[in-house]
């Protein structure tokens, strides 16, 4: 069987605050085979976005990688420079951001943006850099490609940048696409539009892709496999069908309980108790335990070990598997 294109062992992230340690990511693992669409899905400051960063080697002050591995196409970027990390961003790996305007300089027009990153990482020149630009512009489907070669970013619609950052992400063909909650800000249509397009152009350049979300909607489009992350840790991971039809963590059972139903009217959605936890005081043992219906002693003092319960899908419960101490 062949290495898998990324790997993310045993991965924390700690930001060191005024207010104290967070433990933004405690131990996260899962990993990405060449040609395939992995989710990463859960509330709201579960560590998602830390973990695209972290692969990105983009965590700055005052956050810092204190222990894991992150290996791409068998090397371990962790042990990687600055000045290596910078090749491989944009050029191996690539990303799409949650808000274009956040991510996309506005002193300059999406052709140059475009045209600067084939520059650096193809080493062609400026023409020939804009004729590329003009080619991916194409790809994304873009209307009247080449008049948005020369518009800045505040004269488009928040769909048009969407499509300008997919095409600067994929311009240089890189082996891995994260992309950070990136239709959020979209009308409903317009989502589905940018969904579909990266999903056809990744498969077209042969690219992996990570999706980061909390829309279960999104997961169930576009994903081969889920990673369901809580509090810092991925608690879950499996093949998205099984994920949606046969979830074991009482986390993702809630997450499926909450999703709207197009077929049931007047039906209460179901919610999870509580709120997440504060990651400079997380709670002991089991992260998910002051929320959990299922909750035993057990679960306030320990950490449960990650364990394959059917044959790709592994879950972190102590209503399945043992101490993460256990021999």
């Amino acid at each position: 069987m062949s290495e898998p294109l990324l790997s993310v062992k045993n991965l924390k992230t700690y930001f060191y605050t005024y207010e104290g340690v967070v433990k933004a990511l405690e131990g996260v693992n899962f990993k990405i085979d060449k040609n395939q669409i992995i989710g990463l899905v859960g509330e709201t400051a579960c560590g998602k976005s830390v973990t695209a960063l972290s692969i990105m080697g983009l965590i700055q002050d005052p956050g810092k990688i204190i222990d894991g591995e992150i290996f791409f196409d068998g090397v371990n970027l962790l042990k990687n420079s600055k000045d290596e990390m910078r090749q491989i961003r944009g050029k191996k790996i690539a990303m799409i951001f949650q808000e274009p305007m956040t991510s996309i300089n506005p002193m300059f027009t999406i052709g140059n943006q475009i045209a600067e990153i084939i520059m650096l990482h193809e080493k062609v020149g400026k023409k020939e850099a804009m004729g590329k630009a003009l080619e991916m512009l194409k790809s994304v489907k873009m209307s009247d490609p080449e008049e948005v070669l020369k518009k800045y970013p505040h004269e488009m619609s928040g769909g048009m940048r969407q499509r300008a950052m997919i095409a600067m992400a994929l311009s240089c063909h890189p082996q891995l696409l994260i992309a950070d909650e990136p239709t959020t800000f979209l009308d409903v249509t317009v989502q589905a539009q940018i969904l579909k397009l990266m999903k056809e152009l990744a498969q077209e350049i042969g690219a992996s892709v990570l999706m980061i979300t909390h829309d279960m909607g999104v997961v169930a489009q576009m994903c081969d496999e889920v990673n369901v992350m809580y509090a810092g840790l991925v608690i879950e991971s499996a093949k998205t069908r099984e994920i949606f039809h046969n979830p074991k963590h009482p986390y993702t059972t809630g997450l499926m309980k909450a999703v709207p139903k197009i077929v049931k009217t007047n039906v209460k959605l179901d919610s999870i108790p509580g709120t997440v936890p504060n990651l400079i005081t997380p709670p002991s043992g089991c992260r998910f335990h002051p929320r959990c219906s299922h909750v035993m002693d057990i679960c306030k003092e320990a950490i449960p070990k990650a364990v394959e319960i059917t044959p790709g899908h592994r879950v972190s419960c102590f209503l399945y598997s043992r101490r993460s101490d256990d021999v």
